[in-house]
């Protein structure tokens, strides 16, 4: 099967790859209608979802019954609310009303009573949103890549061969594709913005809490939900969405009174920017490091003060891998032997790892994370954001947790950059900063200090506004 071609141009007037500020504007003058585009992305959908294996449910019937209600609101001229026609993917771990939520396991019934909104479902839900249908995970979100015993290999869009990244990576595909305009995720250790590296998407991992969680996740305060998009503009005008409190969520923070949308045009003049391409684990492709280069200089000339620097930290992996496989072990603790025996091969291997872990040393990575996080609060002390590669690599082989002959079997040793920021709670951006020598896409990740979200939204529109992402997809013999 050809994996690659030539690429095919995304021009504004396919309405499936308008961005969700684009298409709200076209609504309010009446040159497009929530239903038109509804349309579209469903169509992108029919088309492309077989090679891809973003969805593993799609309810157009549904979608195109609030498309229709969205479209008499507009015509009307009374929006319900700040996206009112957008069509926006659910990732398979938010409980949504009326569909299984299945988490990519085959130990979950699907024939149950399925009568609850997860908070961010509900936010959207109540701000007009057309839901499509859930976009796939690995079992129970546990690893960074895409496949699942109950839904199979999700592949990425740029190179049908390669993985998507995950665990958030039907979203990110659905995006990449048009087959969404929004897409909701999860983050426990880079799910939503390795993907959107991968993929060359927005990714937004908001401070912990940010964005209410119920059920509480497994992996307890690592997990972070944020939004998935193809602009930091939607990035922002989503957050204003979900990013609401909600008494579910007892961690959840207080809503923000200023709308992140609404400060995005600050730029970054006078900035304290620290640039680090090597953090811990393995080196930085040479492709990488050239394109992060290249985005450190981008700040330079927007006026941030911009400083190479040493790595900020040692490698918190062995801290990171304690908390995430007893999360894993929790997740599976209430199935019995012949439930598990159904699952991921590498789950369990995780799970069985986790069953030595003794509480002293549950408790001492405890420790290590509290100290880490404050390591970073006075780093930001001196700088205002920090600058790295998302990842270290492109998007390899789909099908495996790691990549051809790699030293360790397990995903976090590939994505040093991204789970030391789930440890402390900051919040971290992907954006597109380039494309691979063979065409793929890279990832600039952008941290900045607890709290301030709007600075990272900031920044990273500043640099989407001075290097516009690639408008292109390559031409597969499927997604022609």
């Amino acid at each position: 099967m050809a994996t690659r071609g030539p690429r095919t141009t995304i021009t504004g007037s396919e309405p499936a790859f308008l961005s969700a500020a684009a298409s709200l504007q076209a609504f309010r003058g009446r040159r497009m209608s929530p239903l038109e585009l509804t349309t579209a992305v469903l169509a992108r959908i029919e088309a492309h979802n077989a090679a891809v294996n973003a969805y593993n449910l799609v309810d157009a019937e549904r979608a195109l019954a609030q498309a229709r209600e969205s479209e008499d609101r507009w015509a009307h001229g009374r929006p319900l609310g700040r996206l009112d026609g957008i069509p926006v993917a659910i990732k398979d771990v938010f409980l949504t009303r009326g569909w299984p939520t299945l988490r990519g396991s085959l130990t979950v019934n699907p024939n149950q009573a399925w009568n609850d909104d997860a908070p961010a479902t509900r936010l959207l839900r109540e701000n007009g949103a057309v839901l499509l249908g859930k976009t796939t995970t690995p079992e129970l979100g546990w690893k960074a890549v895409t496949d699942s015993p109950l839904h199979g290999i999700t592949r990425n869009p740029w190179d049908l061969s390669r993985t998507p990244g995950g665990s958030s990576g039907g979203s990110a595909a659905a995006l990449a594709l048009g087959m969404a305009t929004l897409a909701l995720g999860t983050d426990g250790g880079g799910s939503i913005r390795i993907p959107a590296a991968f993929t060359g998407t927005v990714g937004f991992k908001p401070t912990f809490g940010r964005v209410p969680l119920w059920p509480a996740s497994p992996f307890g305060t690592l997990a972070h939900a944020g939004p998935m998009t193809r602009t930091v503009e939607d990035a922002a005008l989503m957050l204003d969405v979900i990013g609401r409190y909600d008494p579910l969520d007892w961690l959840a923070l207080p809503s923000e009174t200023t709308e992140y949308s609404s400060t995005l045009s600050g730029g970054v003049a006078g900035l304290r920017v620290a640039y680090c391409k090597s953090l811990a684990g393995p080196a930085v492709d040479l492709d990488v490091a050239a394109a992060t280069d290249a985005a450190a200089r981008v700040f330079e000339e927007l006026g941030a003060a911009v400083e190479e620097i040493e790595p900020v930290f040692e490698d918190p992996l062995e801290t990171f891998s304690v908390l995430w496989y007893s999360g894993a072990a929790y997740a599976v603790s209430a199935l019995d032997q012949t439930r598990r025996a159904r699952m991921d091969p590498g789950l369990l291997q995780v799970v069985e790892e986790a069953a030595g872990y003794s509480l002293m040393a549950y408790l001492d990575a405890s420790a290590q994370r509290s100290r880490l996080a404050i390591h970073m609060d006075h780093f930001h002390e001196r700088f205002d954001l920090l600058l790295t590669p998302t990842v270290p690599i492109a998007a390899f082989e789909a099908g495996r947790e790691v990549p051809v002959n790699w030293p360790s079997p397990r995903w976090p040793t590939w994505t040093p950059f991204t789970y030391p920021f789930n440890l402390t709670q900051q919040p971290a951006l992907s954006i597109p900063c380039g494309l691979t020598s063979d065409g793929l896409p890279i990832g600039l990740q952008i941290v900045g200090a607890k709290y301030q979200d709007a600075m990272v939204l900031r920044a990273g529109h500043a640099f989407e506004r001075a290097r516009p992402a690639h408008t292109s997809l390559p031409a597969t013999s499927s997604l022609k």
